[in-house]
């Protein structure tokens, strides 16, 4: 029995091992990165910056509530945290989607480089957070969040079409959006003539919105890679939107077909 026990012992302490590595598999690639726990974020809220540094529609969509809001991508994140730092001591932690996302170990990492001290990755993400604490979490501008209002992976693929179908229903009644930016785009558009060009951007993505739903027409919306969309459809569902569809994989996705 005692030698049962034992291996039972060893055996919950590698799951555990094994568990801890999987929730979390980005830390071993900074080791130098100190992180910070859900629960201590939250006993701490009030004592740190708390800084997210997804993109601005992230951000706008959903975020903890109280954060800043400074972009990894934006290429003065590093001056920016050096002029913050002057005038606010407190540590400062850096958060982004969640447990496979490294913006967070990314930010803290430049921000050490650049001499910014006390510097903490929460790398269990803004999901967590909101499930978590609803009262502190802010969707589309409004607090606390329900949390029944996140959007889950299951809920996502009901609403993605692979790159054959999207262009096949492209050509019939649908309203084709193409969200991704200059850049991104590279001067090549999946369906000229058929498709609009439109930022990631609610104000501006409203009136095609609106014609969807007056005219009784399908929304089919493609990003770069699609990893935009999941973001996008936070809106359409708060604008009570049924009948839209995203590519995929995205532009990449219909090029590689």
């Amino acid at each position: 029995m005692k030698r049962i026990i034992a291996l039972l012992s060893l055996l919950l302490l590698h799951t555990a091992t094994i568990s801890a590595e999987d929730l979390f598999p980005h830390r071993g690639l900074y080791p130098k990165v100190a992180t910070m726990e859900l629960g201590e974020l939250y006993e701490k809220r009030g004592e740190a910056l708390i800084i997210d540094v997804r993109s601005s529609y992230e951000y706008d969509t959903l975020h903890i509530a109280g954060a800043q809001h400074l972009a990894l991508d934006d290429h003065e994140f590093t001056s920016s945290l050096q002029l913050l730092r002057k005038t606010d001591k407190r540590p400062m932690v850096f958060y982004c989607n969640g447990h496979t996302c490294k913006k967070s170990y990314q930010a803290a990492q430049k921000a050490a480089r650049a001499g910014v001290a006390t510097v903490y990755a929460y790398d269990a993400g803004i999901f967590e957070w909101t499930k978590a604490h609803p009262d502190e979490a802010v969707l589309l501008g409004k607090s606390p969040v329900n949390p029944d209002r996140l959007i889950g992976k299951e809920k996502l693929d009901a609403h993605l079409l692979d790159p054959e179908e999207f262009g096949r229903r492209a050509h019939k009644r649908a309203i084709v959006l193409d969200i991704r930016d200059n850049v991104q785009k590279d001067g090549i558009n999946l369906f000229p003539v058929k498709q609009h060009s439109v930022p990631l951007d609610n104000g501006k993505l409203k009136g095609y919105v609106d014609t969807a739903k007056a005219e009784g027409k399908t929304l089919l919306i493609y990003d770069a890679v699609g990893k935009q969309i999941r973001w996008l459809q936070y809106y359409l569902e708060e604008e009570g939107v049924t009948d839209y569809f995203f590519m995929k994989g995205g532009a990449k996705a219909f090029l590689n077909y």
